[in-house]
């Protein structure tokens, strides 16, 4: 048994499909059928039920599989070792984030990041949050940023920064006379949201079913975008909430739309999301350090609360 052979299974197993999984490996198929079935042999067992289509896993199949990332996985971090102890930081290193976070924070960091650590490649991708977690769980991210927590075992967790809720309420909404605004103002049916998706939307959901028990199946609208919202709001279709992050960039006119919370404000927790193996931990801490070192100088806030991403 070797290691390329887990790697052919992870691959075949991911694509369902023997000339698929070989060009990702860039090998030829025969290449790669052939050494599983070796490996086959090896174990006197199928791995994989070739007669359904696309290909499936048989039941010894998803244990071997299971157990092949863990092996594979630990044989990079052999790699990792080596690394850190000549003090290299670099590589290719893939990172998701989530829609609500890209537009903002990217800016903030990118450039001076690659400027500190030219040797990193980024590969980024703007994914929702159980994408993130998928590929994760997969090895096909190496970290992701969302909102926490997300209440997963295999997925660790550093917060980054916690992000109030802003509301955006245009001048003929009845509480737009209020200077700050208690989470018990909130009324789900006057709520523009973003579409089903975004864990922004879930947690704005949470807020609101916190304090009232109101029926979430009565949105008026929904979005794609927080752009699209506060247009629609500006046209008097209701209210919005936004990340506090999101409200920098607003000309003044927008931002007279602007309410803040009453302390403690509800807010987001932002964090840098990776596989409880930490591979490539050395460029996750490079990454952390840089994003908190730069957030810290636009967001400030502690007295907050914390507001679930997963809807309750």
């Amino acid at each position: 048994m070797t290691i390329t052979q887990l790697h052919y299974v992870l691959a075949i197993a991911e694509h369902k499909n023997f000339t698929k999984a070989a060009e990702k490996c860039f090998v030829t198929q025969p290449t790669l059928s052939t050494q599983i079935q070796k490996l086959e042999e090896e174990l006197d067992v199928l791995i994989f039920d070739r007669g359904k289509k696309p290909i499936e896993l048989t039941e010894v199949g998803k244990k071997i599989v299971h157990q092949a990332r863990n092996i594979v996985n630990e044989s990079d971090r052999i790699q990792d070792i080596v690394d850190q102890q000549k003090g290299f930081i670099g590589g290719e290193f893939r990172l998701g984030i989530i829609p609500t976070v890209m537009p903002t924070l990217l800016p903030m960091f990118l450039k001076s990041f690659i400027k500190k650590y030219p040797k990193v490649k980024l590969k980024i991708e703007e994914l929702t949050t159980e994408e993130i977690m998928q590929r994760i769980h997969e090895g096909h991210l190496d970290a992701g940023i969302a909102a926490t927590p997300l209440e997963n075992e295999l997925i660790k967790e550093r917060p980054l920064y916690y992000e109030p809720f802003v509301g955006y309420i245009p001048t003929d909404h009845r509480l737009a006379v209020k200077k700050k605004l208690e989470v018990s103002d909130l009324e789900i049916e006057d709520m523009l949201l973003l579409e089903d998706g975004h864990c922004f939307r879930d947690g704005v959901i949470n807020l609101c079913k916190a304090f009232k028990d109101q029926n979430d199946e009565h949105f008026q609208l929904e979005s794609g975008s927080i752009e699209t919202l506060i247009k629609l709001s500006n046209e008097g279709l209701g209210m919005t909430l936004l990340p506090y992050l999101h409200t920098l960039d607003l000309n003044d006119t927008l931002k007279s739309n602007l309410h803040h919370f009453n302390e403690p404000s509800p807010a987001r927790e932002v964090s840098l999301i990776y596989h409880k193996s930490e591979l490539k931990i050395h460029i996750i801490e490079a990454l952390h350090n840089s994003i908190s070192g730069i957030i810290r100088g636009a967001i400030a806030f502690s007295n907050v609360q914390i507001i679930s991403p997963i809807l309750k």
